[in-house]
Order: structure tokens, then sequence, then C-alpha cells
């Protein structure tokens, strides 16, 4: 490139995103030295810019009416990397404050020149984009005394401010002086703690990292930062390493505050003379349990380390090579390639793999590391890699190495003798741009992305490529981009105990102090006159501490190990066979049980797109040409076939009828095929035979996954096929035929041959493998691809026919750039004439059709219609939302649900039913009117809005139902089909079209736009040269090859349009809404382009039809503008469902000012959802933090199953990791790992759910327990005279928490169940209770301790009453009082927690029950028999011989607890009487089993294979079990029945009536009698009659086959 000026396609280097070759003194430390020096060029830097500001090619193309004021010039080349609009220039600028520290030089920054005003700028969509003011021209140098952070103020928020927020920024410059303290006492932490971890910055080399390719080095390259060798390329995702697991273990364990807290009490209880408890009682089962606690850390970590070891020991090829002696130089040339000697291939493992060697990749093999490639073996040079494990993108990237390097690296002898010399930059985290130089044979070139393969990208497509390790291990770009140093993930209700135990503490010491001054008030009233009490007094500061001691374990030391249990049981209990994937035969697996409960707090879920919403496939599913619309299933139709259609569907016992559309029935023709096109043809075949009618009478088995509501009213491809052959000469079929050979023609695929004789393509875009397939299936097969030519097979006179071979030579193809959106192949047809075609996004090719006039009405026509429509539903949405948040539950309201058959089904007259069925309609609607979303398509069918709509394409489907017999009706409904004078009608055609593509569009699919267009040779010849000239240019080649292509891209003919499937897991788009029912807040973060993350989210239902969209793009300008407005629109409640989208260029720029970043965050915590494109893993990662920050009292869950997602879910509160296409990278370092995307509604809403509500019960019953037996103790102490004696036995108090209180609450902790799985799926709305902390709050532990503390003064005062204060009994010593106020506290704690509080009860509670109360008895007979120091307490014999056969201490026993749960379970009355909650109403309505049947109709989706497996049963299996067992009863019973006429009548009616109680209780039998006219049961034939009708055992069966 020429220096002598500054042109302005070179200054468009220098905008956010497109890096070129810059100043000096902006590059990065450790950028190597490839800035052209402008000054040289005899003007000035400032002169040079305003200049390009002033230029025309500063403006905006009038023909552009989406994009809006730019910050940036005309688009650079799309072909290079640094052109890529990816937003990380910024990065660039900054990496010298963030990462290094500021260095020396000057920095390029970019300068605003004319902004505008507001009132410009909100007026500029009515003016010509050509007249529209320089308020997006960035230009101007600017020194680096003008801090570096001024550029993304000067780009964002402009000269004035944000105007529709005027005191924003205000504010948070105010709020954020005010935390200027605490930001010092941050940054002191963070010094500290980079001190702990090890943490060393390393400084940026001088002039970036020199590498010399020579394969002969024995020693390993020196790394000039450190002065020692590179780092290895092992990696780590492990937390811990041996120097820093024990330093924040202990950490972590100690800042639970109960750990703390008995960390305090066991120093004082070591103190001398202080503890009545002993000296070590409290610190050796603390150490104990915090040990155990560590333990199992490190077992977690060693798991993940374990994960590790398996990628680090992969192995990968590298080249040996061996300098030779003089003896042996000679020999050693002779050597072989493949064998070992001089030069040679060896296996080496990833971590061994080293900084200078040469890699060898073959096909399907991942980099070790990344690579600057030197030579492959694809056409050109070209290497096609896969990043979708980096970047998310589904399409291939294509890697070539400069021209000098590829020759000089042909072989192995060429690779050990080529002597390179690379020179690239210091690591980094930026992976959308790469700076470098390599010089071969005195040739100095430069390094970008193109010559750049990073780890972990998968080669594709390409036999052999080789590479050069550049950066190894953690300095590998994606690992960069990790989370170095992942915090310990702690649960939030560990916030809520901490809170908690601070208050128990609080109450603890004041409890110490009023007894230790209670004391000393007694001292002087009673000690002092008691003779021997005389020097028995004991002073302050002992007497509190004895307290403080004797009271401590109000607080549980075993809290934390016992939760640890229960959570390590509800881990195992999270195994569930409904999240299995059969597929891939992978389970769910919990990798952590730390934060089972935040399962349940989920509010924001942050996910991938690629591989863990989509499948990675995709699919051709329709097509418009020529007006008429037309469905492609052939794949789900085979995928029918081949299941059966043996899928048992919920709501119906019987098996589904098979389809009438089978593959079976096609008629055996010999075809005499090669085997290389056998696959297309039997596709083809399939489709040729499959009939009109045949297809057009067989439901579709497709439905949109964005609007699965809507009807697919399009014929089949199959109808399509058919009408072509059997009237070929029409002018619709020729159409058909040219958009089919449009299909074939305009790609770039490469045909090739597998060994089993079928033919494959390559392709770098999966969305043209899947027009090409779908070209094969319709009959246009290329079988051929040459550098100049392109063979297509095609059955011109159908499947019977011979197939015909046609060449067509391949002239130019002008190839898709993401600023063209289009791309073209110009070919010589068989006829000799020459034809473009085109195909590319409906917004790009419609400007270039020849109407493109009319097209474009046509389309505004179509657009206005569909905002109307929208506006409707948004309308509907509001309204609808607006009644549920005002609406109260009434169940007197009447039924919504007319016209339906009821829910209850056949039901017999009992007052319990007609009082039921009004609450069951009630339920039913209301869940369904939760289920179906806001739908007006309807109104579509209107003659309003489709006035020219052909009938055939709705009417077609149900008048071609006809027999077999009937060939002559088949061929008259194929005339049918399309409407032939439709076809010349251009305005007809444009609008259905159009109409077709918004349809396409509103359904999720991904659509492109043909056309296509006849050249003359003349024309030809001329546009050739001019194109030749462009691909030949060395300066501003891309900007001049898609010059060129616009002189011949214009006056096109349209085609026809297709849409294409980009395939969802399956259940996505459901499992989404039920996400978005539960109040979960889904954002999409991924790498892939804006378009394909939009399209997804419509499929996904993300992204509504009614949806109000903003898009933040620094491109259009105006970006805190359009933040503040959105954020205005909400705040007024007129938006229906918002959604905001965000490139991650546009997000860098947001993060480097603070103003707009905390404006961002604002609008994006209020709108429904967030989609952001273009966004590095390190981005992903900030975000997640940034919500996690912002939002305190969130959970946050990030999902993800490429590596590019492991810095997000390491952020996260929850990382969940699928085990996806991406490899387990991300499920290596997740908490929790899933197969599919769907198993997430199941783990979050059930077992999540479960987990929390367990957590919870098991705390608060924890410290119930604690508060009322330790309360009896304090109430005890006004009795001793508050000296601090135990009413408890020491050794029996010391096992109070081990042995006989720790099962029930640990068992409810693990099996308890409040709702049914079925209730939580079928109301998502019920798993908010986690989300707003409704388990286990301040509030609700109050509670408990209210009732703790009055059934501790029952239970104390009635033992005193009754049995403590009476004079005659055999004991009522210190003993019997405390064994009974003992027993009392064990029994109720045991009943509480097992049958008041566990709702399902099952054989576990017995269990419970029986070995802690049952324990406590062996205890104290043991005690009683064995016990020795009988000195304070009268323990022996005083169970076996004293209280233990007193009477009255027994019934004192037996009307405490009863007293006790009287008293619990009238408080849980009232306040389920005038306090329900939500649980308990639905716990009331699962007691109904029919309401309980509706629950498992809409969780069928989600529990089907639990059912089907037979690990589970609903209820209609066991309401049909229990009916077959009634009916098989009666049935013998009539079998039974004696032949003597003469029984009685009064017999006979109990024995009916006893065996047809349950058909009578379903409302199936009414209760009729079949007696005899003179009373006598008689039997006749309508008894076998009745069995018959009825139908029971294996006549049931047969019946049910007859019928």
């Amino acid at each position: 490139m020429s220096t002598s000026r500054a042109s302005p396609s070179a200054l468009k280097e220098n905008v956010p995103g497109k890096h070129s070759a810059e100043s000096p003194t902006s590059k990065r430390p450790g950028t190597p030295n490839l800035a052209l020096d402008i000054n040289k060029a005899g003007a000035k830097p400032t002169e040079v810019a305003h200049e390009a500001a002033r230029s025309p090619t500063n403006t905006t193309s009038p023909l552009s009416p989406e994009r809006g004021p730019s910050f940036t010039t005309a688009a650079a080349s799309p072909d290079s990397p640094r052109s890529r609009n990816r937003g990380y220039s910024l990065r660039r600028s900054l990496f010298t404050r963030s990462i290094h520290g500021q260095a020396g030089g000057s920095v390029i920054q970019l300068a605003a020149v004319a902004s505008s005003s507001h009132s410009e700028a909100s007026s500029n969509f009515e003016r010509p984009a050509s007249n529209v003011k320089g308020s997006g021209a960035m230009t101007g140098f600017v020194s680096e005394d003008d801090h570096v952070s001024e550029l993304p103020r000067r780009m964002i928020k402009k000269a004035h401010g944000i105007s529709a927020l005027p005191h924003y920024e205000t504010w948070v410059k105010t709020r954020a002086a005010r935390t200027g303290f605490i930001g010092d006492l941050k940054a002191m932490y963070g010094k500290v703690r980079k001190t702990i971890l090890r943490i060393n910055e390393t400084p940026p080399s001088k002039d970036g990292r020199h590498i010399d390719l020579d394969p002969k080095r024995k020693r390993a390259l020196i790394d000039e930062r450190t002065g020692r060798q590179h780092i290895g390329n092992t990696i780590r995702s492990s937390r811990y390493t041996l120097w820093n697991f024990f330093p924040r273990q202990l950490f972590a364990q100690f800042s639970k505050l109960a750990n703390f807290y008995f960390l305090c009490v066991s120093v004082l209880q070591m103190m001398p003379s202080l503890s009545t408890t002993g000296s070590y009682t409290t610190i050796i089962p603390l150490l104990f349990f915090v040990s155990i606690s560590i333990a199992k850390e490190g077992y977690d970590d060693v798991r993940r380390y374990r994960l590790d070891k398996v990628e680090n020991n992969s192995d990968a090829v590298v080249l040996h090579a061996y300098k030779p002696t003089s003896e042996s130089f000679e020999e050693a040339k002779q050597v072989e390639v493949s064998t070992s000697g001089p030069k040679h291939w060896a296996k080496t493992k990833w971590k061994d793999v080293q900084v200078g060697d040469v890699i060898k990749l073959s096909r399907d093999q991942a980099a070790p590391a990344d690579l600057a490639i030197l030579h492959a073996d694809g056409r050109n040079g070209v290497a096609y890699f896969e990043t979708m494990a980096l970047d998310g993108e589904t399409n291939l990237k294509s890697k070539q190495a400069s021209s000098p390097l590829a020759k000089s690296c042909r072989d192995l002898n060429d690779l050990a003798s080529c002597g390179g010399h690379f020179v690239v930059e210091d690591p980094n985290l930026d992976l959308y741009s790469f700076e470098g130089k390599v010089t071969v044979g005195g040739e100095t070139q430069p390094l970008t992305n193109t010559e750049i393969v990073y780890r972990g990208s998968i080669l594709r497509n390409t036999a052999e490529a080789f590479g050069m390790v550049i950066y190894t291990g953690e300095e590998c770009k994606i690992r960069m981009n990790a989370t170095k140093n992942p915090r310990i993930k702690a649960p939030a209700l560990q916030a809520v105990v901490n809170k908690v135990v601070v208050i128990i503490v609080i109450f603890v010491i004041a409890l110490a102090i009023f007894h230790t001054a209670a004391y000393q008030f007694w001292a002087e009233s009673s000690e002092e006159k008691s003779w021997y009490l005389t020097n028995a007094g004991v002073s302050f500061f002992p007497i509190l501490a004895s307290f403080i001691i004797m009271y401590n374990t109000m607080i549980p030391l075993s809290l934390y190990v016992s939760l640890e249990i229960v959570k390590l049981f509800q881990m195992i209990l999270m195994n569930d066979i409904d999240m299995y994937d059969e597929e891939s035969d992978t389970p769910m697996e919990a990798r952590t049980s730390t934060i089972n409960e935040e399962l349940g707090q989920v509010s924001y879920i942050f996910s991938d797109k690629t591989g863990t919403l989509t499948n990675n496939s995709m699919r051709f599913r329709k097509m418009s040409v020529a007006g008429t619309a037309w469905l492609h299933d052939l794949d789900l139709q085979q995928e029918a076939i081949q299941k059966g259609e043996q899928k048992l569907q919920y709501k119906n016992d019987s098996k589904g009828k098979k389809p009438a559309n089978r593959l079976d029935n096609v008629s055996e023709l010999d075809w005499n095929l090669s085997r290389a096109d056998a696959s297309a043809t039997r596709d083809y075949r399939s489709l040729s035979n499959s009939g009109v009618a045949r297809s057009s009478s067989v439901k579709s088995h497709w439905k949109s996954s964005a609007r699965p509501n809507k009807t697919q009213p399009e014929l089949r491809t199959a109808d399509l096929i058919q009408y072509i052959q059997k009237r070929p000469h029409t002018l619709f079929a020729r159409k058909s035929r040219f958009f089919l050979l449009s299909l074939a023609l305009c790609h770039t695929c490469l045909p090739e041959l597998k060994t089993n004789g079928d033919i494959d393509y390559q392709a770098a875009s999966p969305d043209e493998l899947a027009l090409v397939h779908a070209a094969q299936e319709l009959g246009y097969m290329m079988v051929d691809r040459q550098a100049g030519t392109i063979t297509i097979k095609t059955w011109p006179k159908g499947s019977e026919g011979e197939p015909v071979f046609e060449v067509y030579e391949i002239l130019n193809v002008i190839e898709f750039s993401s600023n063209r959106k289009r791309m073209s192949i110009v070919v010589r047809m068989p006829n000799r004439l020459i034809c473009i075609f085109c195909k590319g996004a409906d917004s790009s090719l419609m400007q270039r059709l020849r109407l493109s006039g009319l097209a474009i009405n046509k389309a505004t026509e179509i657009e206005r219609r569909a905002s109307r429509r929208k506006s409707i539903e948004a309308q509907q949405v509001i309204r609808r939302n607006s009644e549920q948040h005002c609406r109260k539950n009434s169940s007197n309201r009447t039924s919504l649900s007319v016209g339906r058959p009821s829910m209850g089904g056949i039901g017999r007259a009992s007052m319990t039913a007609s009082r039921l069925q009004p609450i069951r309609d009630e339920l039913d609607s209301w869940l369904r009117n939760r289920e179906r979303d806001v739908d007006m398509s309807s109104l579509d069918d209107d003659s309003i809005y489709y006035p020219t709509r052909s009938s055939a394409q709705f009417g077609v489907g149900r008048s071609l139902n006809y027999s077999a017999g009937r060939p002559s009706f088949q061929t008259d409904a194929a005339d049918e089909l399309v409407e032939e004078a439709m076809v010349v009608d251009d305005a007809a055609v444009f609008e259905r079209c159009f109409q077709h593509i918004n349809d396409f569009a509103t359904e999720g699919l991904r659509t492109l736009l043909y056309g296509y267009r006849y050249l003359n040779e003349q024309e030809y010849t001329t546009w050739k040269k001019v194109y030749l000239d462009a691909t030949t240019s060395l300066v501003d080649r891309q900007e001049m090859i898609e010059k060129a292509g616009e002189l011949v891209e214009k006056d096109f003919e349209l085609a026809g349009a297709t849409a294409i499937e980009d395939k969802l897991q399956k259940g996505v788009p459901e499992a989404i809404d039920k996400l978005r029912r539960a109040n979960i807040k889904l954002w999409m973060l991924t790498g892939d382009k804006r378009e394909t993350a939009i399209n997804i989210g419509h499929s996904c239902r993300l992204i509504k039809d009614y949806s109000s969209i903003t898009i933040l793009d620094h491109e259009v300008g105006e970006v805190d503008q359009r933040i503040a407005a959105a954020i205005i629109d909400l705040s007024r409640n007129s938006v229906a469902h918002s959604v905001v989208v965000i490139d991650g260029q546009t997000l860098a720029l947001i993060e480097a000012e603070e103003t707009v970043k905390n404006l961002f965050i604002d609008l994006a915590v209020i709108v429904d959802s967030v989609i952001c494109c273009r966004a590095s893993p390190s981005q992903k990662a900030s975000l997640v933090k940034a919500i996690r920050k912002k939002v305190k009292k969130s959970i946050t869950l990030a999902i993800g199953d490429g590596a590019n997602d492991i810095a997000m879910i390491q952020e996260a509160h929850v990382g969940v990791g699928i085990t996806g296409k991406e490899g387990l990278q991300a499920a290596r370092t997740s908490d929790y790992s899933i197969a599919q995307f769907r198993f997430l509604l199941k783990l979050l809403l059930v077992h999540g759910r479960w987990n929390y509500i367990r957590t919870c019960k098991y705390t608060l019953g924890t410290f119930w327990k604690e508060m009322l037996f330790y309360l009896t103790q304090a109430l005890y102490q006004r009795s001793a005279g508050y000296t601090g004696t135990s009413l408890y036995e020491p050794w029996s108090l010391s096992m109070f928490n081990t042995l006989f209180t720790s099962l029930p609450v640990i068992f409810m902790g693990i099996f308890q169940k409040d709702l049914a799985a079925s209730t939580l799926l079928a109301v998502p709305e019920l798993y908010t209770i986690g989300q707003r902390n409704g388990g286990f709050n301040i509030k609700i532990y109050f509670t408990w301790v209210f009732t703790a503390c009055s059934e501790a003064i029952v239970i104390f005062f009635i033992m005193l009453g009754l049995y403590g204060n009476i004079l005659f009994t055999k004991d009522n010593g210190l003993h019997a009082m405390g064994a009974l106020t003992f027993t009392a506290c064990i029994i109720f704690i045991s009943t509480k927690m097992q049958l008041l509080e566990m709702h399902n009860k099952t054989f576990t509670c017995a269990i419970a029950i029986f070995l802690s109360v049952g324990g406590w008895f062996l205890w104290n007979i043991v005690l009683s028999a064995v016990y020795k120091n009988n000195v304070i307490y009268n323990v022996k014999s005083g169970m076996l011989h004293r209280f233990g056969h007193n009477m009255l201490w027994w019934l004192t026993l037996g009307l405490i607890v009863a007293s006790c749960v009287v008293f619990e379970v009238a408080i849980r009355s009232l306040r389920t009487a005038w306090l329900p909650t939500d649980v308990d109403v639905f716990q009331e309505l699962e007691q109904d089993r029919v309401i309980r049947g509706r629950f498992e109709e809409a969780a069928a989706s989600e529990l089907q294979q639990g059912w089907n497996g037979e690990m589970k049963k609903s209820s209609f299996e066991f309401a049909r079990e229990a009916a077959e067992a009634a009916r098989e009863g009666e049935i013998q019973d009539l079998l039974d029945r004696p032949r003597v006429m003469e029984e009685g009548r009064l017999e006979t009616q109990v024995l009916r009536r006893k065996h047809s109680f349950a058909e009578q209780d379903e409302g199936t039998i009414p209760p009729t009698d079949h007696d005899g006219a003179d009373g006598v049961a008689t039997r006749n034939s309508a008894d076998i009659q009745e069995l018959l009708k009825r139908g029971f055992g294996s006549v049931r069966n047969s019946h049910d086959l007859l019928r």
C-alpha cells in the first residue's frame, strides 16, 4: 500500500473493529511494529483526517434504509480480519492501561467532528441519508496527554450528554464519589489477594514475541518477558492449586459465621477454670467438621483435575528434526518421512507441546495450541476450521498461509529448512484480531487472523495442515478469556444463615448477661444467707463465660456438616431418569453439592446459542416459487416412519395410527444407478412416488417452534415434483425447475465421494449445505465440481426415466460478505447462454430486482399489515398481563372453558363432583391461558389482509382425501395445485413471495431471496475486465470487488425464496416458555452474527412476534439515547415484551464509559431478555458479573457447552455444562452437567425447588429444635439460682444433636417434597418462592422462634407443675425432671419434623422416629444400668426402677407431647385458614385425582421418559390399574355366581356394589341393578352382553383391536 497519502480507506481502519496498520505510538505493548508512518506523507494527521471527514465516501448510501448515522466510514474488506465488526479496537488501545499499565508514546484516538444536536439526531429518520451531517464521522488524532478513556465518551455520549435522562450522569458521579473510601478498601483487598494467591502481572515485551521456525531446536525457547521458558501447554480448570488450597479453604470455611463463632467459643473454653463442659469439647469437633468440609471441596477439585488430565494427555503430532553429523548427513537425506530418523512426525502429548513446535493436523483433529498456519492441503492452500467452541459460529473459517510461507513449507524437508522468522504480539484475550509478521527468504508478510488458528479449532474439509505453535497453555487466547482464580461459590442462603447466627449470638450473649445479672441479685438475696454456700461465690466474668459456653450450642456445632450430608444425599437423588439422554447415553451429573439450593432461586439464565439452544444442524424447510409456498419435510417423514409412530401420546391410551405415506409402499423399479448417487436417488424417488394427494392428505410432521399454534397450509415439495412431472411445459413448471437449478448452482460447496459410494458435500456454511442437500433431494444433484465446471444430474422425465447430466461452466464467483449480504455465480449454461444467479438477504436483493419499485411497495405494504397485527397482539398481551395482575382467584367465577369437554370426564351425579367441577374448570382455564401465547395470526386469513391469496394453498389438502382406486381424481387435483395465470402477474407474485418471507421469518426460519439474469456476451466481456482488475488490485481489493459486483448484480428476475431451519434441541421453546413463567429471565450470549442470533431468538421464543426489539449498534450512533428512550418506554408500561440486542463491539465501547455502562445495566435489568452477539468469552463473563453485582438478591445461572462458555460458567452463581458437540470443556468446569437444554426445566423447577425447600426446612428445623431445647435449660436456671447448673445429664446433653435429633431434621432435608413434580412443572409460577427467599428469611425465622419459645414454656412448666413439684412420687429429682423434659423434646421434635412438617410421608418417617425416640429410650436403659458417677445426677437405676415405673411420669410425658402437638396444629390451621400460601392451595388441589391428572398432562413432556421406562407411574395409570382390578374382580364374581336362581336380592346387590365401587367413584359405572321382577337375581344373556359391551380382560383387548 502506498504511504504517500492517507486515504479514507486507510483512516477507516482506525475505527473500532477495523484494525489496520496503526501508528507505532498506538500499538499495545508487545505488539510488533507493523505501522505505517503517515507523518512522512507531508501532511498533518489532523488535516488528513478532516479531509477524510469531508470526503463523499463518508456518506451513507440512500439504498440502505435500515442504517442510520454511523460512527464509521465506508466498510473495509470483509475478507480482512481487521474489518470484521467485532468491537475490539478499543481493547487494543486500552491494553496499556488495563493489562500492562501505561507505556510511553502517543495513542491514536478518534474524535467526533460536527456532532449534531439532539433534534437533528432525532430527525435523521426523516431525511435522506446523504443529507445527514457528519455526526458519525469519527476522525482526528489525539496525543497521549488526553486520557484514553475519552475515546468512548466522545463516541457514545457526545457533547450534549444523555438528553433523555439529563440528571442521570450527575447522579452516577455523585454516587461514585460517595463510595471512594469503599473503593480504596477494595483496591487494598485486591493487592492483598494478589499477594496471597501469587497473582503476578507479566510485563510486556519490547516488540513482541520472536520465534524462529526451526524444528531442529533442542532447547525450549525463552520468554523475554520473564527470562524463563515459555509456560507449558497444560491447562487447568480446577479451582485450586497445592499453594492456595488451604488458605482459600480456611478463609471460605471461617467466613461461615457459625464456624467463626465456635472458634471464638473454643478459645474461651480452653481457658482454665472457665468451662464447665471440658476444655476441648468444642475445638476438636470443630476441626473435625471443618476438615470434612475441606476434604469434600478437595475431592470435587480433584475430579476436575482428572478431567483436565484427559485433555492434557491427548495426542498431537510434532515434527522432530535432528541436526545430522557430517558422517551421516548423506544417509539422513535419504531417510523416508514415514520412518524414524533425522526428520519424522512423532506423537506427543498436548501437555508436552512447546512454543516453536511444528504441528501436523489431520482432518477432524483439534489444534492443541495457538498456531500460525504454515501450509494446507486444501485447494489454493486454504484450510477450513470449525470454531464453534471458540465463538459459537457454525460457519467454517478459512485459514491460509501467506504465499511465500506456503511455498516454503510444502513438505517435511521444506519445513526443516524453511528458516522463517515470526514476530507475534504478546498473549492477550482478543479473539477477533491479531498482529504479527513473518519473514521468509528476506520477504516480510503480515500475520492476521487469517493465518492464525486458535486452540480448540477443528480442521474440517481439509486432509492435512501444518502449523507452528506461538502460544501454549494458559497463554492461548481461549484460555486467557477464561476466569483466572475463579471465586469460591457459596450459597446465597448462607448469607441469611449468617444473619440468623448473628441474631442467635446476640441472643446468647444477652441471655448470658441476663442470667449473670440475675445471679448477682440471687447471690445477694439467697447465697450470702445460706451457710452451706459460704465462699462459693463466682465473679462476674467467669459466670458470664460459663453461661456463654452453656448456651453456645444454640447454634449446633454440626450445622454445616449435617447440611453437607443433606446436600450429598440431595445430589444423589438428583440422578433422575427424566434428565437422562438416551441418544448420547448421558445422565445428569452433579459435580458439587454446595449450591444445590441455589438451583431453586435462579432469576437470570445466561445461555450460549450454538450447541446449547440449537442442535448444530440446518434443514431446508420451506420455499416460495412463483407465488406458491411449499413445505419440505422429507426428513421428518422418514424419521416418523423409522420410529413407526409408536410413541405414546399422554392423552390417548391407544396407539396412534401409522402415517399413510410410507416409503415401503413405493413401487419396486429397477433404477440401475451408480453407487455414487444412490442415496440421493432414493430421496428423490420417495418424493416423486409419494403422490400429490397422498402427500397432501397426510398431516404435516413439522410445526413452527416460534409459532406452534399456526397451521401449515403450504403444499409439500413432493406435490411440486409431481406437478412438474405431470405438466412439464407449463410456465410454473419452467420457473420451478429454474429455481431448483439455482439451488444446485449458486453456492461454493464441493462434492465428496464417501467410502460407501454416497455423495456428501463440503461447505463452509451449514446454510449452503442445507440448500445443496435440498436440491439433491428435489432431483437436482451436483455430482462433480471442478475448477471451472459444475455437473448437475437431473431426472427430467421423472424417476422412471433416464437421468440427464448437464455441465455448467463456472465463469466467475462473487463470494458472500457481511457487507454485501449476498453471493453470485456467473455460469455458462449448456445452451451457451450466460446467466448470473444471486442469492442473499431480502433487504439486499430486493433493491436489485428489475421491478424493485414494485417489490419495495409490496414489501412495505406487507410489513404494514404485519406491524398492525403485531400491535394488536402487543395490546392483547398488555391487557392480559394487567388482568392477571389484578385478577383474584375466585372459585365462584364462571368457567371460561365453554364448549369443551369437562376436565373431569364422565362423572357421576354426586355432591363432591358437583362442588369440585367448577374448581377443576377454573384451574383448567387458568392453565390453558398460561400455556398459550397471544396469537392473532388468524387475522391474516381475512380478505382485507390477503385479498389475492390462492385458495389452492388452503383447500387442496382437504379436497385431496381420496381412495387409492381413483387415479383420475389425482390428475385433476394436480392440475388445481397452482394458478398458472398468476405466474405472469408480477404484482401478485411479489406480494405472495414477500408475504411468505414475512411468514417464514416470524416462524424463526432463515430466509434467502434468489434472483437471476441473462447476460449477453458483450456485457459480460466488459464487466469481466472490470472484475479482473478488481481481483488483481493491490489496493482496496475487496472494496473494488464489491463495486464490480454491483455493476452486474442488478435488474434481477425473482426466482424464489428459501427458508432454512436452524434446528433447535428438542423441547427448547417449551422450556423457555416455562422458565419465563417461572419469572426467570433468559439472556442469549453468542459469538455468532446478529441476524443469526435474532432468528434463533424468534425460533426459540426468546423473541415474540410482538416483541419490541431495541438494537444497540455503535455504527448507527446515539447508543446512550436509545438506551434512555427504551428505559422511559418501559417505565410507562407501554411495551408488551422487550428485547435488547447488542453486539460485542458496542458492548466494549459501553463498558469503557462508566455512566453509559450503568445506564445499560439498568436497561438490561428491566427488559424481558437480552441478546448479545459477537461476544467474546470475557465479555460473556463480564455481563454475568455485572448482573450478579447489580441485582444483589438475584441468583445467576450460566449454561453452555464450549470452551468459550467456561468464563461465564465460572462467574455465575450456578454453572451448568452441556455435554454437547463442542466437547466437554464446559461440562468439566461446571457445577452440574446435562445433555439437553430442556433438562434444565426439571433441574430447576423440580429438583432445584425441592432442594431449596429441603435446605430451608432443615435449617429452620435445626435452629428451632436448638431454641426449644435450650430454652428449657434457661427456664430451669431460676430454680437453680442462676448458677449455671444444667437440667440435663452431661453425657445425654452432648448426644442431643448427634444421636437423638439429627435424623428427623436430616431426613426432612433429604426427602421432603412439598409438591409433586407434575404440579411444579405444570405451574412454573410456584418456583418464585426461592427467588423471593420465601422459604427462609428473618421473618420466617422469628415465626419459628415464637413457636419454639411457646412450646418450651409449655414443656417446662407442665413438667414442673405436674411432676416436678409433686411431693409424693418415687423420684422427682434433677435427673428425673431432666429426663422427662429431654424425652418430651425428642418425641415432639421427631413428631413435628416427620409428621407435621413432612408433606410426603413414607416409610422414612417411621424409620427416623423409631431410631430417634427408640435410640433415646435405649440410651436411658443402658445409662441407667452402667452409670457410675452417680453424684450430681442420680442416674443409676433411674429409668429401670424409679421414675420409669412411675405412671405419673408417663402421663405427664403424654400430656406434654399432646399439648405441644395441639398447639402446633392450631397455629398451622389458623395460618392456613387466614393466610394461605400458594403451597397450601396446590397441596389441597393435588388431593383431587382429576386435577392431579391435569397437572400430569401439562408436565407430560418432561415426565414421559420416566413413565416410558416404567420407573414412575402417572395417576391415570394408577387409576387404570385399580379399574382393571375391579373389573377383573367383577368378572370373577359373575363367573362364580351360582346357577340356582333363588339367590336373595340383597346378597346380589352387596356383591355387585362391593366390586364396582372403584368405577362408581370414578363416575364410569352408574349404580344400577339388574334384578328380576320377583326380587330374585337372575343371570341371563344380558350378563354376557354386559361383559362384551364394557370389555373385560382379553375381551376388552380384542374389542379394542376390532374398533
